[in-house]
């Protein structure tokens, strides 16, 4: 409830709850104790309260005032006009009590000089300490909460960009494919490829970057992902994506197997290979959605074990990074046979529908 309050607001609030809290202390403490009659005390302390609080609120706006001057002269213009305002205050409440009791002047003794300033002193002191603790707790509060809501747009722009890296070769190679079946006339193989490729622009273009999407969802434009492919490669590309029932209403970011899909036919198929293989499965183990593709192609380089250099993979593990921070895991090698492989661990997170349906 605090934090749906402006920094102004929770002054209002704190200075009204704290000279409540005066007043009663005040009730509590010294009226009733002194045994003054209720007709005297009760104006008494609403006229003490009430100057008070529009004292406290002169201070504030002295302070404001002399806030961007250096510390040494703001110490000493601070001391003197809480020395100024305890001694107007005392004076307030000693001649309003006399008022009240209806003599028109008497001269405080000197013990009740000290005792009444003393009690002003320390509640002015206390006020300034309060009011520069709660300005000082604001300030450092905002300042988080710009700096998280700096890197939270740093990461949104991030993500965003790598989640709109689209290889334009696929684009080139797939606008070639279709020029190359309208060359050959044929035209419902060119027609079915254009359709599918609208189809997985139109959803990388339209679909928030920053979206989790089901895993069947991201099955299905994965699957158009490939037949565009196939339209390409036809009978020598042969695709397998495997889920669980179970796992098919997990969450898990939007085209995240694209650009790994599309190492593998880029740099993993041989020239000279009759069949290539894509095996993509998603399955749940230990609280995670783990995803894993296989392909039976040229594996990856020495160079890219070792370092992770593939635009794709880079991509890949950017992303897990920044959505799934310390509790993601990417890894990839060459099987033994041949071919390669990479495994993708994310934690689960059910769809909402489906988590209120469980909860239900």
């Amino acid at each position: 409830m605090l934090q749906a309050l402006t920094r102004n607001q929770l002054f209002w609030l704190c200075q009204t709850g704290g000279w409540a809290v005066y007043a009663l202390l005040t009730e509590l403490m010294i009226k009733i104790p002194s045994q003054e009659p209720w007709q005297i005390s009760l104006p008494h302390l609403l006229l003490d309260t009430c100057f008070g609080f529009i004292l406290t609120l002169l201070l504030r706006a002295w302070y404001r005032h002399v806030s961007a001057k250096e510390l040494p002269l703001k110490v000493i213009w601070h001391l003197a006009v809480i020395f100024l305002s305890c001694l107007v205050w005392t004076q307030w409440k000693w001649l309003t009590l006399q008022w009240l009791y209806g003599q028109l002047w008497q001269w405080m003794t000197w013990f009740d000089f000290g005792t009444w300033n003393s009690a002003s002193l320390t509640i002015l002191l206390t006020w300034t300490a309060l009011y520069y603790a709660s300005k000082a707790t604001f300030e450092t509060m905002e300042q988080r909460q710009k700096a998280a809501d700096a890197i939270h747009l740093a990461k949104e722009a991030q993500l965003k960009m790598l989640r709109y890296q689209l290889n334009p070769h696929f684009m080139f190679n797939s606008i070639n494919a279709i020029c190359t079946l309208i060359l050959k006339q044929d035209n419902q193989h060119a027609v079915s490829m254009l359709e599918k490729l609208c189809d997985l622009l139109r959803y990388s273009l339209y679909t928030d970057p920053l979206a989790k999407v089901t895993v069947a969802e991201e099955i299905l434009i994965l699957q158009t992902y490939f037949d565009v492919e196939q339209c390409r490669f036809r009978s020598k590309l042969n695709v397998s994506i495997v889920a669980d029932e179970e796992v098919k209403n997990f969450l898990m970011p939007s085209l995240l197997l694209q650009p790994l899909a599309e190492n593998a036919l880029k740099h993993g198929m041989r020239m000279s290979q009759q069949s290539y293989a894509i095996t993509v499965n998603f399955s749940h183990h230990d609280g995670q959605l783990q995803i894993s593709m296989l392909d039976n192609g040229s594996g990856f380089e020495q160079q890219a074990l070792a370092d992770s250099t593939g635009i794709g993979l880079h991509n890949c593990e950017e992303r897990l990074a920044l959505i799934y921070p310390e509790q993601s895991a990417l890894s990839f090698g060459n099987r033994a046979d041949e071919g390669a492989w990479i495994k993708i661990c994310i934690p689960k997170e059910l769809a909402q529908s489906t988590a209120q349906g469980a909860a239900t």
